[in-house]
């Protein structure tokens, strides 16, 4: 059983930028590819970007490309989303998720955590 615990979230100011951790344990982390989710409210939970076992492979959603940027630190048990140039429409609940197939843009996972509040002010 993994257990995801995010943090970094928080009140941001439109241009601003924010880092996302999310911390592992549990399990061994490099049998995970790892993703990013976010919810806003009253709308479906969404794809924003994953990473393979070993930070080889990171698609993003097209909405994020050039502002996010994922990685993950295998010796820490952390996936991390830098993000950039932040839009007040992107306020959310970011959500880190595991699992061991193919990074998948639908929320197919294993594994969630409880997420973390990100505010973006106009």
């Amino acid at each position: 059983q993994v257990q995801l615990v995010e943090s970094g979230g928080g009140l941001v100011q439109t241009g601003g930028s924010l880092r996302l951790s999310c911390a592992a344990s549990g399990g061994t982390f490099t049998r995970y590819r790892m993703a990013w989710f976010r919810q806003a409210p009253g709308k479906e939970r969404e794809f924003v970007g994953g990473i393979n076992r070993y930070g080889d492979s990171t698609p993003y959603a097209d909405f994020v490309k050039g502002r996010f940027t994922i990685s993950r630190d295998n010796a820490k048990n952390t996936v991390y989303l830098q993000m950039n140039s932040l839009k007040p429409e992107e306020t959310a609940v970011y959500y880190c998720a595991a699992r061991t197939g193919v990074v998948v843009t639908t929320p197919e996972y294993d594994y969630w955590g409880q997420g973390t509040q990100v505010t973006v002010s106009s």
